[in-house]
């Protein structure tokens, strides 16, 4: 009786991670109740189509809580239809053309004296560095951004949680 209750486990567990692996970083982004705000703004931008390509990506998702550290009214107005584009560049700031697991990402940091710089979609670069065992990813204008969780598998990317918006200078 215990063996096929073990089995029966095994076989749920090999099920939900065979279906998790297959898809892909939006509709993994869509189906997380962290990340409504971004998928709004994913949209607006245009960006679905995109990110549904095979990749691989790395994503830097914000979270829901990182959309409200904006300054008010900012998300509304670059929600415009008349703005999609700079919003679809901000965005495209948390993106990076590979797939950059977390233990990667810690390699290249510390193979590279203590920060690794990462060339986003958008042209503009990121700064990867250690404080505290932790991943904290500097944007152009000096913000701070930390991974709060790492390596989230679709099929065609990764995603990786940060608590702040990057911002890309203009």
């Amino acid at each position: 009786m215990q063996i096929t209750k073990n089995l029966s486990l095994l076989i749920i567990i090999l099920l939900s991670t065979t279906s998790y692996a297959q898809s892909d970083i939006i509709d993994l982004t869509v189906t997380s109740k962290d990340h409504t705000t971004l998928v709004t703004a994913i949209k607006a931008a245009g960006l679905v189509t995109t990110l549904k390509e095979d990749g691989p990506y790395t994503i830097f998702a914000p979270t829901n809580e990182a959309f409200d550290k904006l300054p008010p009214k900012q998300l509304a107005n670059l929600l415009n239809p008349e703005n999609k584009a700079t919003l679809a560049s901000i965005l495209s700031y948390h993106v990076i053309a590979g797939l950059l697991t977390e233990t990667e990402i810690i390699n290249k940091i510390k193979l590279e004296n203590g920060s690794f710089t990462l060339q986003t979609v958008n042209g503009q670069q990121l700064v990867a560095t250690l404080k505290d065992n932790s991943i904290v990813i500097t944007d152009t204008a000096g913000n701070t951004s930390l991974l709060t969780k790492t390596s989230i598998n679709g099929k065609n990317g990764i995603i990786h949680v940060v608590d702040t918006v990057l911002t890309p200078s203009n």
